[in-house]
């Protein structure tokens, strides 16, 4: 029977991986640590190793997978930043992920947020338990005839501007690859950063973390957005600096910010940490903005969503250990 080590697993992963796994057989080894350095060892007998967004998988962690005898890593996400790609193809192990498990569920959380930030809804629940009834501070804004800048137009960021436009929104949009038939089918513009950050009113980030994009809203990139804009960031915690992000709501040139994602998320999401001190600071500073929202990168987590990400990450497996073609492979 083929095996497959699991790392980062939580209850949800291992009841639907189970659940979904019946029709592929394999024997799936569960680990609840994020794969390391330290834990990797771990993998001796299996022949492929799954993993998500926080387990590490750099030079050091796949010269141990190959010494084990792994020849797979399965993602069983979209993102393959945590991956070191060249150490992987000169190890000689092939590298697959889940390219789209569910954009609508990314693109709906992505809305949630905007309307929950703009309509105060977290604030207002927070009140009225304690009675107090209260609009004051509770003020948004129509979000019909605003901008929205989407940077980023891949299969998620599609589905997201198919529902802003139902508000009657503007649509603007940046992308390294900008698809003009796309664009002209869907009513969009494609526009340079600077454009868009000059003119977007709410900003969504929809697209993957490489190199090129670490960091790309930073100081110089915030002080040429509109004053009061709202960024949403449901890609990668790095696509933020966070300090310049709490700068620019210290002084409100940033209006409201909603992140499912966070760049040092990887010691606080997924776990439950209610009874113990945070201290990250600058999280717990984000935290404590009424005008921040922050969620436990769960932008993705519904049923429909969890269903394609298992039977896709075991048909990639499968074709593996079959050795048909990989269709997921990262190359």
């Amino acid at each position: 029977m083929d095996k497959i080590a699991f790392y980062g697993t939580h209850s949800y992963d291992r009841k639907m991986f189970q659940e979904i796994n019946g029709k592929f057989g394999f024997e799936i080894l569960n680990h609840r640590s994020y794969l390391t350095a330290e834990n990797a060892s771990l993998t001796a007998g299996a022949k492929a190793v799954c993993i998500f967004v926080n387990d590490t998988c750099d030079r050091k962690v796949l010269g141990i997978l190959k010494d084990n005898g792994v020849g797979l890593v399965a993602l069983r996400c979209a993102g393959f930043n945590n991956v070191d790609l060249a150490a992987a193809k000169e190890f000689g192990i092939r590298v697959v992920r889940v390219p789209a498990y569910s954009p609508h569920a990314i693109a709906e959380h992505t809305v949630a947020l905007i309307m929950a930030l703009n309509r105060h809804t977290n604030l207002a629940w927070v009140r009225t338990r304690t009675w107090n009834f209260s609009l004051n501070g509770l003020m948004g804004f129509d979000m019909y005839g605003k901008t929205a800048g989407i940077v980023g137009t891949g299969k998620i960021a599609r589905q997201l501007i198919g529902i802003l436009k139902g508000f009657g929104m503007n649509i603007i949009a940046y992308d390294i690859y900008p698809d003009e038939k796309y664009a002209k089918e869907s009513g969009i513009r494609y526009v340079t950063l600077d454009e868009l950050y000059a003119n977007s009113d709410i900003i969504s980030l929809n697209c993957p973390l490489t190199k090129e994009n670490y960091h790309l809203i930073n100081r110089d990139s915030i002080s040429r957005m509109k004053k009061g804009v709202m960024i949403i960031n449901t890609g990668r915690g790095g696509l933020i600096d966070t300090e310049a992000l709490i700068d620019g709501l210290r002084s409100a040139q940033i209006g409201a910010a909603g992140l499912d994602v966070y760049e040092e998320e990887k010691d606080y999401f997924y776990q439950d940490h209610s009874s113990e001190v945070i201290t990250d600071d600058k999280l717990a500073l984000l935290l404590s903005y009424t005008n921040v929202l922050v969620t436990s990168h769960q932008a993705f987590f519904t049923r429909e969503a969890m269903e394609n990400i298992a039977t896709t990450t075991l048909q990639n497996c499968r074709d593996f250990f079959d050795g048909r073609e990989l269709v997921n492979e990262v190359k």
